[in-house]
């Protein structure tokens, strides 16, 4: 009888054993065969589907027509005064971007808009980041948009970058990597981070890009949802 008993014990030991190491393989099969968060071309290199502007200077005419693309490439006038956005809303992301300048044309000044939110307006409430040469990875808070930054690095609502320039020569692509997650803001100029904020308000916004003044170039515009 306790032969039988102990034989029984051990069965229902190894039986239990086997249906843990089942379950944890299960459980593993399905973490890997859950999907990764994939990107998104923002910019399909042909037109501007997915965006619209906003430039008041040309209120009822082609508000478009500051943009045009050619050769894949998203290019900026750079006058009038506007943005182009998109027409979807986003929320937690990783954002990506090449942008230039001619050197023909000179340096100049443009933007990143994030989190964009309320009216369509010269400029609407939202984080910029900050594409004025040789300013790459600053901050602007636009319209007291809730966030916190490096107070010895900020003025007002302009938050410096933490490093020197490190922007390519005119001519030259540049790279932003831009996280906003949560209450997170990063932004990495050409594999370096330059700048981070926390606690910003989490909302879904546009992404919007600045015409300012200046001839600026865009492509392989893309974008990962988190969360």
């Amino acid at each position: 009888m306790k032969h039988t008993l102990l034989a029984t014990l051990v069965l229902a030991g190894l039986a239990g054993g086997v249906a843990m190491t089942a379950s944890d393989d299960a459980a593993k099969a399905t973490q890997a065969a859950a999907p990764a968060a994939e990107w998104t071309a923002l910019f399909n290199g042909k037109d501007t589907t997915g965006w619209t502007a906003f430039v008041p200077d040309l209120k009822g005419k082609d508000q478009m027509s500051v943009w045009s693309v050619v050769d894949g490439c998203l290019k900026c006038a750079g006058n009038p005064i506007g943005y182009i956005r998109t027409t979807e809303k986003y929320e937690n992301f990783e954002l990506e971007l090449e942008w230039r300048f001619d050197p023909k044309k000179g340096a100049g000044n443009s933007g990143v808009l994030l989190r964009t939110i309320g009216d369509d307006m010269v400029w609407p409430n939202s984080m910029e980041a900050q594409l004025h040469s040789e300013n790459a990875g600053d901050i602007w808070n636009i319209g007291q948009f809730p966030m916190k930054a490096a107070a010895d690095r900020t003025n007002g609502r302009h938050t410096r970058k933490e490093h020197a320039t490190n922007e390519k020569p005119l001519g030259e692509w540049n790279r932003y990597r831009i996280l906003v997650d949560g209450g997170r803001l990063e932004l990495w100029v050409n594999g370096l981070l330059q700048n981070v904020a926390t606690d910003c308000k989490v909302v879904p916004g546009w992404i919007a890009l600045q015409s300012e003044g200046a001839f600026i170039e865009f492509r392989n515009i893309r974008l990962k949802k988190l969360r």
